[in-house]
């Protein structure tokens, strides 16, 4: 028997289901389900939560989703008789969860465990993915395929950590990284609820974080050695002894067959092998003198240049093949060459080599460069320091051409020397500190962690390195790398260099992390919020107990949640695409009166709801301004959404508008929770909201503010906010600049001037842009200038197209999908046929790494969207001009 409610399953087989066998009923899907009938009958209970049907009695939506609960039935003496099945349809829930789930930005997988005939984990089969699950792994078609399928290599420990999750029942956050996928992971996995043997997990690709981890354990690997080699050479008292320690620390540290320390006579011309150091069985090369050219002039060119030559096999680099026989009359295979420039000429070459092809890595390049130039401090230490008993003013020249500060202190802190880079760092530029306490010069440093520092090398002598926060005279801050040296005559020697710019990139990374942390945190707590009652709504109507009032009552609890949840994500995606720059405002000239009305009818049932006094003040005149009508609606129900939200009910709001010589004020005052002056600074930006109040009554995800400054920075004009403290309420002030109509402006003109040039010029062009309406306006705009233009919206054939056709110009956007724009313009730049093509990107990434990292992949020019037209027509016109 059966139910009525199971009429949209049985459909046309209804009435003659009766009497039947599931089997005969439901052939097509005998295999699929007998499993689980097989088990019922043997007396275990099954649930299948949220399985796609066919629904046979319902033709405008042949599919839907239940949710079933197999249970035995047991005749008088207990024997197993017959099965009940209760289903229940969850598929405006299923819906409402692929909606949310394929908008979030974290990849998100259903996956089922696999176990063996003992129940342990051997691997397990994905159920659901969405969209960021294939862009953080890489994974392709991953729904119903196992794990092993995808992945053949895959660790053990991603099976085995959650399949624990399935059996325990207990959620884990794990952080792992997959060597045969070569990406990290931060991970967290939990129990589908109702099920024994499925998992749910959420998770982000922290690769770059990792690699930059990673990057920081080499710099500390390096900073370690570097403490090495410095101890190893504090008590040496000749060049030639810091020469021989270095060379052979260096190496033995990267693995070298030979390391030599050249010297370059005046005319750069020959290079006198001044010593070396040899692994086992190597020859020396110490005291001979070579002509430089015979190892290649290209080569010798470069060195002379300054720049670091990096050498993996001399027999097949271009710079050197004609030349092998000079590397192999010493032995050479591959070979790393520091170079060291004073006044403009090659003074020393630090030699790296290798009796067979070697590719130099980057650790091993920067160690080098970082060792040779601390060795060749070093060395030029050593002489100052024997020079300058003897010959100060001689030594004098030496420091001067150093590149970081230097000062030497007597016993009594007297200030014996200081180079003119120390003078600028430690900002007494000009003044005569030669015989004057090193106290009184600089008293903002006693008291604090640097002059302990020099106290205790001045005690100890032993060497000692501090990084040193400084505030110079004009009150800026900075940061020092200061290194003391026990100094002649009991005193000390100190090195210093700015590292300002350094430790602000560092601490940007870390606050960008903590940001990143909480808001993924904040949105977790959020989207847990409404499907908590969501989740106790589905529990109570799949009882199937509830009356027709309760039925509608939990109805309205899952749509209220459900809409609470569609405006989180509305929010996020909405603030992502402005912040971006992916939104072009359809400007028109505004009433400011009627933006303020639309923006009351939208937040009046709120301010009604919460009973709030609502005065509002608008001025007399009309006041014109040029803008996006939808969007600065936005802008001002945002901010009286915000005040209503934050303002206890019965409380009272003022919105005022003000039209001003040049501009047009609207203000909103509340007097709600009012916020502390440093939420003041901070009340625009992204996620700021998680910082208000402590219990988060309010909700959200502090959004709505960051989004309003961001479409009134669009419009050109600002936004501010002022409170007198916590419980006074608070005032936001938006500015929107008048319309003043003009009838020819500067940029038209611009435009109309770079059009006739253009016209004059035709160019092949191609366009290539994901974004099917964009790329036919430009093409559009292009062709009415007189160019051949045609577009592709793939990257993979706009290479076909571009070989095939040969472009002057391609325009191309960085969002492309399967295939970034900087990768496409590497590839075009690779192809013969476009190698002299002038690549410009065009692209919603506008910040200065994104141009540095397109110019540096092969592009020409860089152009942020929206795209200023004079520019890219300038550009044109210079190119055919050229």
């Amino acid at each position: 028997m059966y139910n009525d409610s199971y009429l949209p399953i049985v459909g046309k087989k209804h009435p003659a289901a009766m009497g039947q066998t599931f089997q005969a009923l439901w052939s097509e899907i005998w295999e699929e389900y007998r499993p689980y009938v097989e088990a019922v009958m043997a007396g275990q209970a099954q649930y299948w939560a949220d399985q796609p049907v066919k629904l046979a009695g319902r033709p405008n939506r042949p599919i839907g989703w239940f949710t079933f609960s197999w249970t035995p039935l047991r005749d008088e003496q207990g024997a197993i008789a017959g099965l009940m099945c209760i289903g229940s349809e969850s598929t405006e829930k299923v819906l409402a969860e692929q909606q949310l789930v394929e908008s979030m930005d974290e990849g998100y997988c259903i996956i089922e465990i696999v176990q063996d005939k003992e129940f342990r984990p051997i691997d397990y089969r994905f159920i659901r993915t969405n969209r960021a699950f294939v862009e953080q792994t890489g994974l392709q078609g991953a729904e119903g395929k196992l794990i092993t399928e995808l992945v053949p290599d895959i660790e053990r420990d991603w099976i085995e950590i959650n399949g624990n999750v399935a059996i325990t029942g207990q959620p884990s956050r794990f952080i792992n990284k997959s060597l045969s996928m070569g990406r990290w992971f931060d991970c967290y996995a939990f129990p589908i609820a109702g099920t024994t043997n499925r998992v749910g997990g959420l998770f982000r690709n922290i690769t770059k974080q990792k690699r930059y981890e990673e990057e920081l354990q080499k710099n500390a690997a390096r900073q370690a050695f570097s403490l090495q080699l410095e101890d190893a050479l504090r008590d040496l008292q000749s060049p030639e002894e810091i020469i021989q320690t270095a060379c052979r620390l260096l190496g033995q540290k990267i693995s070298a067959s030979r390391v030599v320390y050249g010297e370059v006579d005046e005319s750069q011309k020959f290079v006198y092998m001044r010593c070396d150091w040899t692994a086992v069985d190597a020859a020396s090369v110490a005291g001979a003198t070579k002509v430089m050219n015979d190892f290649g002039p290209e080569l010798i060119a470069d060195l002379l240049a300054g720049k670091v030559v990096v050498n993996t096999d001399v027999n097949l680099d271009h710079r050197t093949a004609q030349y092998a026989d000079a590397y192999r009359q010493i032995g050479v295979r591959a070979e790393l060459l520091m170079p060291f420039i004073s006044s403009s000429k090659l003074r020393l070459v630090l030699a790296f080599h290798r009796f067979t092809p070697h590719r130099w890595n980057s650790y091993e390049i920067e160690l080098g460069k970082d060792m040779a130039q601390r060795t060749w401090s070093a060395v030029e230490a050593t002489i100052a320091r024997a020079q300058l008993r003897t010959e100060r003013d001689r030594s004098q020249a030496v420091f001067d051409t150093m590149t970081e500060g230097f000062g030497m202190l007597g016993r009594d802190w007297t200030v014996l020397y200081m180079n003119a880079e120390g003078l600028r760092i430690g900002d007494r530029p000009g003044q005569q500190i030669v015989g004057q306490n090193h106290w009184e010069l600089w008293p903002e440093v006693v008291g604090s962690d640097l002059e302990s520092m020099y106290r205790q090398v001045m005690q100890t002598r032993q060497p000692e390195t501090l990084e040193y926060q400084h505030i110079y005279s004009d009150g800026e801050v900075g940061w020092l790398e200061v290194r003391a040296y026990p100094g002649v005559a009991d005193g000390l020697s100190i090195f210093f260099r700015d590292v300002t710019n350094r430790k602000e990139a560092e601490e940007k990374l870390r606050d960008a992390d903590r940001r990143k942390d909480e808001f993924l945190a904040m949105l977790a707590h959020e989207l847990r919020n409404p499907l908590a009652p969501i989740g106790a709504a589905a529990q109570l109507l799949q009882l199937g107990k509830l009356d027709e009032e309760r039925v509608q009552r939990t109805s309205e609890v899952i749509g209220r949640q459900v809409s609470h949840m569609t405006g989180l994500i509305d929010d996020l995606l909405d603030v992502s695409r402005v912040t971006r720059g992916l939104i072009e405002p359809d400007k028109a000239t505004l009433d400011i009166h009627h933006i303020v009305n639309e923006a009351l009818e939208q937040v009046n049932p709120l301010i009604r709801n919460r009973r709030h006094e609502l005065v509002i003040r608008q001025a007399p005149q009309a006041g014109t301004i040029c803008g996006d009508k939808k969007r600065l609606v936005q802008v001002v129900a945002n901010v009286l959404n915000n005040a209503a939200k934050y303002t206890a009910e019965g409380g009272h709001l003022t919105l005022c508008t003000l039209v001003r010589e040049s501009d047009v004020l609207i203000e909103v005052t509340d007097n709600g929770i009012g916020m502390t002056l440093d939420m003041t600074k901070h009340v625009f930006d992204l996620f700021a909201q998680a910082e208000r109040t402590s219990d988060r009554s309010s909700g959200g995800l502090g959004l709505g503010l960051a989004l309003v400054k961001s479409l009134v920075d669009l419009h050109g004009g600002t936004v501010s906010c002022k409170s007198s403290g916590l419980g006074k309420g608070s005032t936001f002030s938006i500015c929107l600049p008048l319309f003043h109509p003009k009838t020819h402006s500067a940029s038209s003109q611009s435009v109309e001037n770079a059009s006739q040039g253009a016209a004059a010029a035709s160019l092949r062009i191609l366009v290539v842009d994901d974004n099917i309406d964009a790329a036919e306006m430009l093409k559009m705009l292009l062709e009415t200038m007189g160019h051949e233009v045609v577009v592709e919206h793939g990257p993979h054939r706009a290479l076909e197209r571009a070989k095939l056709d040969m472009p002057q110009v391609c325009l191309l956007d960085i969002g492309l999908p399967e295939m970034d724009g900087n990768e496409l313009a590497r590839r075009l730049r690779a192809q013969p046929e476009n190698r002299d093509a002038v690549l410009v990107a065009i692209t919603g990434y506008g910040q200065e790494s994104d141009r540095v990292n397109a110019l540096s992949s092969g592009f020409d020019h860089h152009l942020v969207k929206p795209v200023d037209t004079a520019k890219l027509l300038t550009i044109l016109s210079a190119i055919k001009a050229s």
